[in-house]
């Protein structure tokens, strides 16, 4: 067999929003047993989701998909206010498992725009996390800003009277630049107290820079909808990878890419389960002789409460 080194990046996989999002419709399905209706992917990963699926969980878009009194549970994403208003007007029993950090960029923005100031939104348009912030806010209250062009582009109504936020899920180094942009032209530009890319999505990118420029390939498992495993993508060829591809199981593996190479990185968003990437694992060390090396960047030891109705079930 052919000798592979494999450089395997930690952290990688579930961060705690993500784990806390799934505990929350495997309680919610002990606790009041199936259907429980979940709006949208309860995260980005179809795996997670079909297995859900199989136990139990229905996963719809709208509100209006769900029945009269059903257990009604928001995504790790977040909805829009116009959402929860929905819901409550409805009587749904709704259980939120918006992740505790996108929470905190609702809560950023909504301060900002009470503070009297027009709110930017670093983010891409039409991700579920987006289209949740920006509806905390009346319409035209955020203006979303994607790229270093809609930086420079941007015109406010009032130069002393700007803030932005961000998306929780972006490059980190992307957003940097965009930040740079929008602080030289607007010096008094307010920013959040803290970070808003999360410690996951931050510390999943600096291990990737970790391995990239040693390896031939890498690969990120993920979904093709998982914002933070697109990034890890683009973050491994900019740190000198030749190539980095994002897979959703060993299944998807072409061989044929990795035709030749003795030089593998792995390393997985922050929604893929540790079972897939060790089926990928698995499926190398099925075809090469196989070195696999852990590369630790960084301890990840982050843990969020459940919500108050699955802690004590008469709150629902």
């Amino acid at each position: 067999m052919r000798s592979l080194h494999v450089r395997l990046a930690q952290p990688r996989g579930f961060c705690a929003g993500v784990e806390r999002a799934i505990e929350i419709v495997e309680r919610a399905l002990d606790l009041y047993g199936p259907p429980v209706y979940v709006r949208h992917e309860i995260v980005h990963n179809r795996h997670v989701v079909e297995s859900l699926r199989a136990k139990g969980a229905v996963f719809v878009e709208e509100l209006e998909e769900i029945p009269d009194g059903a257990v009604t549970i928001f995504s790790a994403h977040g909805v829009s206010a116009a959402v929860e208003d929905e819901a409550r007007r409805r009587d749904l029993p709704v259980i939120d498992a918006t992740c505790p950090l996108v929470s905190k960029v609702h809560s950023e923005a909504e301060r900002l725009h009470q503070a009297g100031r027009e709110v930017l939104l670093i983010g891409h348009a039409g991700h579920p996390e987006v289209l949740g912030t920006m509806g905390q806010l009346p319409d035209g209250a955020v203006h979303l800003i994607e790229t270093i062009a809609d930086a420079l582009a941007f015109q406010p109504k009032d130069e002393g009277a700007l803030a932005y936020t961000t998306q929780t899920t972006l490059s980190v180094d992307d957003t940097r630049a965009i930040v740079d942009v929008l602080k030289e032209r607007f010096p008094d530009i307010v920013g959040p107290r803290k970070d808003d890319i999360c410690y996951a999505t931050t510390n999943r990118q600096e291990a990737v820079k970790k391995i990239a420029a040693a390896c031939e390939r890498v690969i990120v498992v993920g979904s093709p909808n998982s914002s933070n495993s697109a990034r890890l993508v683009e973050v491994a060829e900019r740190a000198g990878c030749p190539r980095a591809m994002l897979l959703q199981s060993a299944a998807e593996i072409d061989w044929d890419d990795f035709t030749g190479i003795s030089r593998l990185g792995i390393t997985a968003g922050a929604s893929a389960p540790e079972n897939l990437v060790q089926e990928i694992i698995d499926a190398f060390k099925a075809r090469f002789a196989a070195r696999v090396e852990p590369v630790v960047t960084a301890a990840e030891d982050v843990v969020f409460k459940l919500p108050r109705e699955l802690r004590d079930r008469s709150a629902l």
